[in-house]
């Protein structure tokens, strides 16, 4: 697996100041997408052990709140193998650090069904995160005025509710200030 890039003091995707890790490949294509160069699994660099061990330690000052997954498309079968043992190794590092995921594809139809890679590694990361943020970004729902978010249609979803009562739950806006 490859990646694009790495920020350590992001601001714009999740909450707080975060380390976040553009994973290369993605199949989605959306039209005006704003990383269209991770589309290639290609491009970037390996992501190596020396690589998480970085993000890992990039996360031990208080002041990072958490780490937010992007892309490309982390659910992508070639990234999901890789990633699921990082989000595992993440998480048990920085348990009450919260863990943000963006996906192009949709929870029920994609990554709960086994319609994309390997049912068993997509819920292995999903029970790593707090919040997935699902949908292609759709260009004529573009609204700048969404928190984390690029269209109407992409859902931002709290993952431990969800998993624990099998019914989407989602993030209430109103509750970020």
């Amino acid at each position: 697996m490859n990646y694009a890039k790495i920020k350590y003091y992001d601001v714009s995707n999740g909450p707080g100041v975060r380390t976040s890790l553009y994973v290369s490949g993605c199949r989605n294509h959306c039209k005006n997408c704003f990383n269209p160069e991770t589309w290639d699994f290609a491009y970037g660099e390996p992501f190596t052990e020396e690589v998480e061990d970085r993000i890992i330690k990039s996360m031990e000052p208080d002041y990072i709140k958490g780490f937010t997954l992007l892309g490309g498309d982390p659910f992508e079968p070639e990234n999901a193998t890789r990633l699921a043992p990082f989000m595992e190794k993440l998480r048990a590092a920085y348990p009450h650090k919260s863990l943000w995921c963006f996906t192009g594809y949709d929870l029920e139809k994609h990554l709960f069904t086994g319609k994309l890679g390997d049912m068993n590694t997509n819920m292995r990361i999903l029970r790593t995160l707090d919040v997935l943020v699902d949908g292609r970004f759709v260009e004529e729902l573009k609204d700048i005025n969404l928190l984390f978010r690029g269209s109407s249609n992409q859902r931002i979803i709290l993952m431990k509710p969800t998993l624990e009562h099998d019914e989407i739950t989602l993030w209430n806006e109103k509750d970020f200030v």
